[in-house]
């Protein structure tokens, strides 16, 4: 009979939050990290190849669901808690009320929102060009939106006024 304290599996993990500097030439979760791309690199794969393996465009997309919503359980659960540091999870309370629980080190949510601060404006730059200022472009971004919509708006006047109605009062149409 095994003691009570005795763990069930070998588990190497370390508390949240308390983890040791790490040697750079060597994958600490070499498990973790396989699953944690096999599953996006199968999704992906599949996707680009679906063709040559089946025509049927369900027995695709079920597929690529799978394996993206294995993906996303792995992130989720497991991966993001075990390489960055992150998890989150929901909980009902007796009352009914949702509570949304997140977690992460210390750092980790300052350099995320740092470098999809830098992806976003270099979208921006991008899209409206690298020779104007970001407020510039968003403001003429604005007032081609607002100009595009008058003259929309105005066309559509136009033509519901010059159409009649097909049925006038007193006349019959005959088939």
């Amino acid at each position: 009979m095994a003691s009570a304290s005795a763990p069930l599996l070998d588990d190497d993990t370390l508390a949240f939050g308390e983890e040791e500097e790490i040697n750079s030439k060597k994958i600490v979760h070499p498990y973790v990290t396989f699953f944690h791309l096999s599953f996006r690199v199968s999704a992906l794969l599949v996707y680009m190849l679906c063709g040559l393996f089946s025509t049927s465009f369900i027995a695709s997309f079920v597929t690529i669901v799978l394996l993206l919503s294995m993906d996303f359980w792995t992130v989720k659960n497991i991966t993001g808690r075990l390489m960055v540091g992150l998890r989150w999870w929901n909980y009902v309370d007796d009352d009914g009320k949702s509570h949304w629980v997140f977690e992460a080190r210390k750092l980790v949510i300052c350099i995320a929102l740092a470098l999809n601060g830098a992806n976003l404006y270099g979208y921006i730059k991008c899209k409206i060009g690298s020779n104007q200022s970001v407020g510039q472009s968003v403001s003429s971004m604005t007032s081609d939106f607002f100009r595009k919509q008058v003259i929309q708006n105005m066309a559509s006047l136009l033509t519901r006024s010059n159409q009649r109605p097909s049925n006038a009062p007193g006349q019959t149409n005959v088939i």
